[in-house]
């Protein structure tokens, strides 16, 4: 729109001083409010005006009785700002002639139904609603926000979010050319993107260290359910169906095109003949048996994991978060339970559990691997972030390994640093942003210069503990795994050969023809650091040697010489398989995770209260995402995002 002249406060006040009452509006007002407005107490929404003649100065919005003549009758301010031509307006560069039109409203709860929203330009009224209603604040039919969200739970609350902000601040809504650099093209930072698209975010950049999407990639299987008899139950853990749904999203998105198709089938965690573990320990003489008998029975009655808490973590993960923070499992490892709570030897913890334990006892993981159903991806796991391909692919920057960020307070941008042409350079190559989304591991961020975060969040970089992993995959010529006396159809098994750990086999095209592949060693922890020290010709030696061991000659007749071999710890994008927070880590270092930081927001598996899966990636995209959306002052696409992903549990 292009407005004839400028009209100035002044301007506007002598029009309304000659012979129009103070409060009343002109026939055409400057601003005009959307229509149909309805406010929810205690809620938090986008109030939308528009600018039916210019306006330069001071424009501030209240809620009060319909009548009021100035904003100190008002019942309470929404904010104020600065808008056109003055000087102080030049943070709205973005929108269009410096007037935003879209704005934060946090209605309290003791707002009364009936009344208007008013625009006032100083002690002018430019502008007036039709009448508010009020609604009480929305509750799911599911647990309400407020009852599973504080600031040790997964989740912030969107209003109080909101209200730590100063009221000015998070006033009025950014305009969508703000430019947002995704640091990590793993699955969330692939998930960041979806999402910032999809409620019109465009101008955003995938900065991407290696030359390929997706990230680490390393789990293999989604837990579904959980079945019991006596009496017959199935429980679904529900968390994991994002997984499930973005895959449905990416299908009908990419038109179901067969190149970049996400097919759920199938996947067998257990099957008959599976390589077992037969303990050399059975006969062990304990120091003690009685003593660790009891201890380990101590500490399974103090876990308590009977059917009722499987089923809470299942069917809602976030409250049995928070209830797990507020009864003390995150203070104590299964060993710092029995040495430091019961007292107990070193020797009698070291042997119930190795004093090496050092994880809190978070048991979301004993109820996933309690799974009776699992689904997998046809055609492997890099199906699914092949599918974000025809999305991002143009907006991704490859080979471009981050190496510092600096903040600049007087621009409020964030600028990236790199060193693509030569690693001697002593000044980097940069880019800028807006915002910076970082979806990097922290056991590789904490290489970088970075600005000056909260010591909270500074510490939770430098320290956060990261397991290790090891994986080989042995190619044979056919499948004769499934053709063996005692034939092996799918499922992962364990062995006693020092640092195997699980073997696993193919879920898909069972009993076909052609060649196949085995899991041959699927190792974490310290043992996965032993063989991490291997050379690979080495590690893959000995992984054969064992599968010859377990299945025979045949699979030394059968073995093609080909291999995949991983370890995460010596991966130069991840230094580390996933992350593992130690006792005292996770309750205090979340909260840091929630706030945003010179225009940055974290995401990843690590700021999420989950690790390890890709679900924990996902959930942390769309927090991280929602997060951004709200210090935009973009409330509404922040509960767009968080009704269509994460429905079950939060409310914003």
């Amino acid at each position: 729109m292009i407005y004839p002249s400028l009209v100035s406060t002044a301007a506007l006040a002598a029009s309304l001083s000659s012979g129009v009452t103070a409060n009343a509006i002109p026939r055409a007002s400057t601003i005009a409010f959307q229509d149909g407005l309805v406010a929810e107490a205690g809620g938090m929404h986008n109030v939308r005006i528009t600018y039916n003649a210019p306006l330069d100065g001071e424009l501030s919005l209240h809620y009060g009785d319909c009548e009021v003549a100035s904003p100190d009758d008002c019942h309470h301010t929404l904010g104020k700002t600065h808008v056109g031509s003055h000087p102080l307006a030049k943070r709205h560069e973005a929108h269009e002639y410096r007037r935003p039109a879209k704005f934060v409203w946090l209605p309290p709860v003791d707002i009364a139904s009936g009344g208007c929203l008013h625009a006032f330009s100083g002690d002018v009224l430019v502008g007036r609603s039709a009448p508010v209603a009020v609604a009480e604040r929305k509750r799911k039919r599911w647990t309400a926000a407020a009852d599973i969200m504080d600031a040790e739970g997964p989740w912030f609350d969107g209003v109080e979010y909101l209200q730590e902000k100063e009221p000015d601040e998070a006033f009025v809504a950014a305009a969508k050319s703000k430019t947002i650099g995704i640091v990590g093209g793993g699955m969330s930072g692939l998930m960041t993107a979806h999402l910032l698209d999809s409620v019109g975010f465009h101008d955003w950049k995938i900065i991407e260290a290696s030359s390929r999407i997706g990230g680490r990639m390393g789990p293999m299987r989604f837990p579904t359910e959980i079945t019991y008899d006596d009496p017959a139950e199935t429980i679904p853990i529900l968390d994991h169906r994002m997984v499930f749904q973005l895959g449905d999203v990416l299908n009908k998105q990419n038109g179901n095109d067969s190149e970049y198709l996400v097919n759920f089938i199938k996947w067998i965690q257990a099957a008959a003949n599976d390589p077992a573990t037969y303990s050399t320990n059975a006969n062990l003489t304990y120091s003690n048996a009685t003593a660790v008998a009891l201890a380990e029975s101590a500490y399974e009655d103090w876990v308590g994991m009977d059917r009722e808490r499987y089923r809470s973590i299942a069917s809602n993960v976030y409250k049995a978060h928070k209830w797990a923070v507020d009864n003390g499992y995150f203070h104590f490892s299964e060993a710092g339970y029995l040495k430091y709570a019961l007292q107990m030897s070193n020797n009698i913890t070291d042997e119930v559990d190795s004093t090496l334990d050092n994880s809190p006892s978070w048991e979301y993981e004993s109820v996933y691997f309690s799974a009776t159903s699992w689904k997998t991806i046809d055609k492997g796991l890099t199906s699914l972030p092949k599918a974000f391909g025809p999305q991002v692919l143009n907006r991704t920057i490859f080979q471009t390994a981050v190496q510092g960020m600096s903040w600049d307070n007087s621009t409020q941008k964030m600028t990236l640093q790199y060193r693509n042409k030569n690693p001697f350079d002593i000044e980097p190559e940069t880019m800028s942003f807006d915002y910076v989304v970082v979806a990097v591991p922290f056991s590789k961020v904490r290489l970088w210069r970075l600005p000056e975060y909260t010591d909270l969040l500074s510490r939770a970089i430098q320290r956060l503990n990261y397991d290790q992993s090891c994986k080989v995959a042995l190619h044979y010529k056919t499948r004769f795994w499934e053709h063996l006396e005692h034939p092996i159809i799918g499922g992962c098994g364990s062995t006693d050969i020092p640092q195997i750990g699980s073997v696993c086999y193919p879920s898909y095209k069972i009993n076909s023809t052609g060649p196949g592949v085995i899991l041959g060693s699927y190792v974490s922890t310290t043992g996965a650091r032993s063989v991490g020290s291997m050379t690979d010709e080495e590690h893959v030696a000995y992984v054969q040697r064992a599968m010859i061991e377990i299945h025979g000659t045949i699979a030394q007749e059968q073995f093609t010489g080909s291999y995949d071999r991983h370890c995460w710890e010596f991966d130069q994008y991840q230094a580390g398989a996933w992350c593992g927070p130690l006792v005292g880590q996770q309750e205090l270092y979340l909260p840091a995770y929630f706030h945003t930081e010179k225009n940055t927001v974290f995401v990843g598996e690590h700021t999420s209260f989950t690790h390890a899966w890709i679900w924990s990636a996902l959930e942390s995209a769309v927090r991280g995402t929602s997060q951004l959306l709200l210090d935009m002052g973009l409330v509404d696409e922040a509960k767009e995002i968080t009704e269509f992903w994460m429905a079950r549990w939060i409310s914003m």
